[in-house]
């Protein structure tokens, strides 16, 4: 899987992910492809956790969205994420059941974004949370968070913070591993 976070501190977003794929028992290390497992949409970057075919297919669907493709508060989100999935469906064929009594359809998909406004999460059923400090997705996030946690206090900076996180990430789990891509930026407003 992966091990995928964003951080909000001193006015600074930071957002990090790991490069290795991995089809059951096999790694694809950046060695042998590249990887990048975050995309820029205008002001935002995007990354996912869960299957590689997420990975052409949001970038596809995302930046296809033109306008109607908005990142920047939780309600904009909210909506642009409702209308991914029902392109998903339509265009790209997703496969929506995981249990029988689910309350919606799934979109199959964990999702990270950051952008100046904030850090934002995206789960399958369309939740989307407008995070404070930090959080991580994939299998190797709860390393993640417990080591974001226990240095968010005493870092200087958003950056220092995500690459911990992702550091910690790859150090335990299985399915993370370097390179890792990280950004920072200011936040507006």
């Amino acid at each position: 899987m992966t091990t995928c976070v964003v951080v909000k501190k001193n006015r600074e977003i930071a957002i990090a992910c790991d490069s290795l794929v991995t089809f059951g028992d096999t790694r694809l290390s950046h060695a042998y492809e590249e990887n990048n497992k975050m995309f820029q949409i205008g002001q935002s970057y995007v990354t996912l956790a869960g299957t590689a075919a997420h990975f052409p297919v949001m970038r596809k669907l995302l930046t296809g969205m033109g306008e109607d493709c908005k990142l920047n508060s939780r309600d904009e989100v909210f909506d642009t994420f409702t209308k991914a999935h029902q392109i998903l469906k339509d265009q790209y064929f997703l496969n929506t059941k995981e249990e029988e009594d689910d309350p919606y359809e799934s979109s199959q998909i964990a999702t990270l974004v950051a952008n100046p406004y904030g850090i934002f999460g995206i789960y399958s059923y369309r939740e989307v949370f407008s995070f404070d400090r930090f959080w991580g997705i994939g299998s190797g996030r709860n390393f993640a968070l417990g080591a974001m946690y226990a240095a968010y206090e005493g870092a200087a900076s958003a950056r220092e913070i995500a690459e911990i996180g992702v550091h910690a990430g790859a150090e335990f789990d299985k399915s993370t591993a370097g390179p890792f891509q990280i950004l920072s930026f200011p936040m507006q407003g």
